[in-house]
């Protein structure tokens, strides 16, 4: 696998998980309902990255229209995630997506 491709598919997985932690400790929160919108943009981010490692790691045709969404649902998570200063699982969210984000787009620009 070229050393480009394990660099992203490290970047997709590591949002993953990221975003799946982030959720979850979302929904532990006391106000869960100020959370709503971070826990949403966090599924959506962890579904799009993980399909898209899928894609790039068959080295499908296809992987460029994903690289091109999963780059701005990872900025879109990555913002949301940003403004909850007070959460350290938002926070450590929200420095996965953008490194995700600039990797989806370096893997666009190849």
């Amino acid at each position: 696998m070229p050393t480009q491709n394990k660099s992203l598919l490290d970047a997709l997985n590591a949002c993953v998980a990221a975003c799946e932690h982030c959720a979850t400790a979302c929904l532990q929160e006391d106000d869960v309902k100020m959370m709503v919108g971070c826990i949403r943009l966090d599924r959506d981010c962890a579904d799009i990255c993980a399909l898209t490692a899928r894609f790039v790691a068959r080295d499908s045709a296809h992987a460029q229209h994903l690289l091109q969404e999963c780059a701005e649902i990872c900025k879109a998570c990555g913002d949301e995630c940003a403004q909850h200063t007070h959460m350290q699982h938002c926070q450590e969210c929200a420095a996965a997506c953008r490194r995700c984000e600039e990797a989806c787009r370096a893997g666009l620009a190849a």
